[in-house]
């Protein structure tokens, strides 16, 4: 095993199975953050830093050539890549980075440990966090100003710091507004779905509900929907924890549990602002609950979210919380499932064999199954050799119509509910992902992946 020496960094073998091979660009990903760690000028980095901001560190006393990085270049690529997190995880005898692309994580590389705590501290101090804090969780944000092909863009994420037994964890969820798709139609819907969608976000009440792991896409999906039905004539308040982007003609609220500002206050105190349509990041408790049924009932459009995994599930989660069946049959119009899959790579897609009984088990009628075609990504230089790029979405819209209705009101089950909804025509998350692979923009193994039959 080769000895790291002072003035040398070590980086190893760093993907996964299923990644290409480390690039120069990306290996220098992190080592930015690792060079303005080891300068120990770190009280006047500033908070959102222009990309001409560059740290230039010496390797040892006699280099002939210092090692110049910019500081906003981790952010940068990471977006270049299709990137959405960031991860640095300190572990007892090492420290990994990685990449987490189209909701797969990929290790980028292992820096030297005994930078472990100059890194914490570097992007503590450019979040503005508590650097002497190691024992409680902290959040925040940095802004960067940077080039990209040319263009001067304002990139934005989101850092938390969290206390593991060998160090503070840190994940930057890297926000592009350039990359939000605001467009209903091209998220991923199918057409019945998309119509009754966007059917009950036009209504002027009732309450509309999207459900998914974290990670999942909620937050498109709603901000898409607002900025569907965004227009002059109606007044729009959201309460957010955190917002994630900024959307022109919309008042967004910043939730604030320090202060006593969370999400039951905040919808209390806009029923006060005259508002026509209301956004509650999420559903997390009876209180917010009650006031969002509220609101709906009285006169207003809620849109939600909650961590459910089907849409009839979200029922039975709200009676849980402790809401009364006849508020929920009388106020939620709708509710929307939703995973993410990644996309088949259109630029080495290529046509693939698969045994008929192998897609009947999986779904597919067996008739269809001796005809159908499909496809996989067999992996290129745009892609990074992965086979997909990009993501679609999987989408199970359940419609509250006076069939629905009348379960939830005799306390009916998630099953019964479920079995109900498929009888008036709901595509399920299973289904909304056979019919993916039938226009192959995804594989059987992404379908398999993020739903059950």
């Amino acid at each position: 095993m080769r000895k790291r020496t002072r003035n040398s960094f070590s980086y190893g073998s760093m993907w996964m199975s299923e990644a290409p091979r480390l690039s120069a660009s990306i290996s220098s990903t992190l080592e930015s953050l690792m060079t303005g760690a080891a300068s120990e000028d770190f009280a006047s980095a500033p908070r959102s830093i222009s990309s001409s901001s560059v740290l230039t560190v010496s390797t040892s006393p006699s280099s002939s050539a210092s090692e110049s990085m910019s500081t906003s270049e981790s952010p940068t690529d990471a977006i270049k890549r299709g990137a959405s997190d960031i991860h640095i995880e300190p572990y007892e005898k090492d420290l990994r980075v990685r990449y987490r692309i189209d909701g797969i994580l990929y290790e980028m590389m292992h820096p030297p440990l005994r930078l472990r705590e100059a890194i914490t501290s570097r992007c503590k101090i450019m979040a503005r966090l508590d650097i002497a804090e190691k024992r409680m969780p902290q959040n925040d944000r940095i802004k960067i100003k940077t080039r990209i092909s040319g263009k001067v863009k304002d990139l934005d994420y989101r850092v938390s710091v969290l206390p593991t037994i060998f160090g503070e964890k840190i994940v930057m969820r890297l926000l592009d507004k350039a990359n939000l798709m605001l467009d209903l139609t091209r998220l991923g819907f199918e057409a019945e779905s998309l119509r009754k969608f966007e059917q009950a976000i036009l209504k002027p009440y009732g309450m509309v509900l999207v459900t998914g792991p974290t990670g999942s896409g909620k937050t498109n999906t709603l901000y898409s929907a607002l900025q569907r039905i965004n227009t002059p004539e109606v007044n729009i308040i959201t309460a957010e924890d955190p917002v994630e982007f900024n959307l022109a003609g919309i008042n967004q609220v910043q939730m604030k549990e320090q202060i006593g500002l969370n999400f039951a206050a905040s919808l209390r105190s806009f029923l006060r602002q005259d508002p026509n349509i209301i956004l509650v990041g999420e559903i997390r408790d009876f209180e917010t609950a009650e006031v969002a049924i509220k609101a709906a009932m009285t006169g207003h459009l809620v849109m939600s979210t909650l961590h459910t995994n089907d849409a009839p599930s979200t029922i039975s989660r709200l009676m849980n919380m402790g809401v009364e069946p006849f508020l929920v049959a009388t106020s939620v119009h709708l509710v929307v499932a939703q995973r993410l899959v990644r996309r088949i790579c259109s630029y080495c897609k290529e046509p693939i064999e698969q045994p008929p009984a192998g897609l009947v088990e999986i779904g597919f009628k067996e008739s269809e199954a001796r005809h159908i075609r499909l496809f996989r990504g067999r992996g290129c230089e745009r892609c990074s050799n992965t086979g997909y790029k990009g993501r679609v979405g999987l989408y199970e819209v359940m419609e509250i119509n006076d069939d629905i209705r009348e379960l939830i009101l005799s306390g009916a089950s998630a099953v019964e509910l479920r079995n109900k909804a498929i009888e008036n025509g709901m595509i399920t998350l299973r289904g909304s992902g056979l019919q993916k692979i039938r226009d192959g923009a995804t594989s059987i193994e992404e379908v398999v992946r993020e739903t059950v039959k």
